[in-house]
């Protein structure tokens, strides 16, 4: 997923990445707001998290998302 993909998922994303790290703030994803590297630096932050990890749970939510490139379609 790159930069632009990831803003125009946001506000789907954002619900989700709030239920995967529940510590995750209001706040946090307000700062962030659709930018790529600051949602990951933030779980980084409050989680400690690998940026590998947090990219790859992204990446994975992103190609599950309904009519993107290698989402199954049902």
């Amino acid at each position: 997923m790159n930069a632009e993909q990831f803003k125009g998922k946001w506000q789907q994303f954002k619900g989700e990445a709030k239920r995967q790290w529940g510590k995750l703030t209001d706040d946090d994803l307000i700062e962030a707001e659709g930018n790529y590297d600051k949602f990951v630096g933030r779980v980084q932050e409050r989680y400690g998290d690998k940026k590998e990890d947090v990219l790859k749970w992204a990446n994975d939510w992103y190609e599950r998302q309904p009519g993107e490139a290698g989402a199954p379609r049902r």
